[in-house]
């Protein structure tokens, strides 16, 4: 096994166009506590421009330290440059530690996965920066700040809360530039997305260097099991069944379970490359649950030409009617949309095996139903000023 010495670690730097993170990289590579960084830096484009900004803000003469990717997606068409680099850069022996730059419209997981393979688990800290006047504009009122020639703002929507959820250090960059009540709606959005995340509100990313490298604050599990839609799926409905809802979810309190444990998931993504819960803000969770399948044709209807606005981030098991032996995974992430399998339900698997796994596990022979088994429905919905009555009648309106 390889010693915790052996290792060089890895910090991943992610955050949308201009949220400050080559400030953040200057300020690390020209940190005075000594220690010796490589960058890696992934900008989509035909010029890297990030890797002679770097140089020139940390009056860097000799960029041997810096290495360029370009044209392409570390976590898509250039694994193979990556891992070669990450390689070299290690036998070296020349860095205390290795600092990835992921490009601004690139998603933090899929990432992360490809970096845990190349790097044998050597992920240490994953840092996403977020401006606090985007997240204001986003999430919490404000005027538009996209400019023309982005990329789409459901895309932009959609980056900043992969961004959140998926980051074990959130810097929340520029906090100079927004009032302490629009902060206060910030913390709250973030609060929804990813309970507990370690928030650093700063300015001109003036950020110690020791919370970005060495940090060991960085689990795949752990990260993902925080985020704000799977704590409240697995923690149960969040006041989220409403008084008038049929008696059918008079069980709602119990814990659901799909059989199979989760994989890591690769979101499929297009780069474009140019319980209830509410606060006084009303940043509102709840948990829709229900037995009964959903009609595809409805389901896809209401999501295409009427899903609400003020919906921020979505995610669950759905269970279609005209396909009763697979569980599929919805999500929303602003008004981006993803619907796909996730595997078999237990109950469509054979008697044998139904019966072997349900004495194993008590939390699903209480959460087992004798017509459905574990089929289900079960979605947490996070957003802002929701009509949670309005939306339950829509998502009951898609059932079969």
């Amino acid at each position: 096994m390889t010693k915790k010495t052996d290792k060089t670690p890895i910090t991943l730097l992610c955050g949308y166009l201009g949220a400050g993170k080559t400030t953040l990289l200057n300020r690390v590579l020209t940190n005075r506590q000594g220690y010796k960084v490589a960058v890696i830096v992934n900008d989509i484009g035909e010029i890297n421009v990030d890797a002679s900004l770097i140089a020139k803000g940390a009056n860097i003469t000799d960029t041997s330290d810096i290495v360029p990717l370009t044209n392409g997606c570390i976590c898509c068409t250039l694994k193979s440059q990556l891992a070669d680099n990450i390689e070299k850069l290690i036998a070296s022996g020349q860095y205390d530690y290795i600092m990835i730059e992921a490009s601004g419209v690139c998603e933090p997981m899929p990432i992360v996965q490809e970096l845990e393979l190349i790097s044998n688990g050597k992920v240490d800290n994953v840092v996403g920066v977020v401006d606090a006047s985007r997240l204001v504009d986003e999430f919490a009122g404000g005027e538009n700040l996209l400019k023309k020639d982005q990329i789409e703002e459901e895309d932009i929507e959609s980056l900043l809360i992969q961004q959140i959820e998926f980051c074990s250090t959130l810097v929340i960059n520029k906090r100079d530039l927004v009032t302490e009540e629009q902060m206060a709606k910030v913390r709250k959005v973030v609060q929804a997305l990813h309970p507990g995340v370690n928030v650093i509100e700063t300015d001109h990313g003036n950020v110690p260097v020791e919370k970005i490298l060495a940090t060991g604050s960085f689990d795949f599990d752990k990260v993902y099991s925080e985020a704000g839609w799977s704590r409240a799926l697995e923690e149960g409905e969040l006041g989220g069944h409403d008084d008038d809802d049929d008696d059918d979810d008079d069980d709602d309190e119990h814990e659901h379970h799909h059989h199979h444990e989760h994989e890591h998931e690769h979101h499929h993504h297009e780069h474009k490359h140019e319980g209830e819960s509410e606060d006084e803000y009303g940043i509102g969770t709840f948990i829709y649950y229900r037995r009964t399948p959903l009609s595809r044709r409805k389901f896809a209807r209401f999501v295409n030409d009427n899903w609400p606005r003020d919906i921020i981030r979505c995610k669950g098991l759905v269970w279609f009617a005209d396909e009763y032996e697979s569980a599929y995974v919805f999500e929303t992430s602003g008004r981006q949309v993803l619907c796909g399998p996730y595997g078999r339900w237990l109950a469509s698997c054979p008697k044998e095996e139904v019966e072997k796994f349900l004495a194993q596990d008590a939390q699903a022979r209480a959460d087992w139903d004798n017509e459905v088994g574990d089929r289900m429905v079960r979605l947490c919905i996070i957003g802002k000023n929701l009509d949670k009555k309005a939306i339950i009648k829509s998502l009951d309106d898609c059932l079969s």
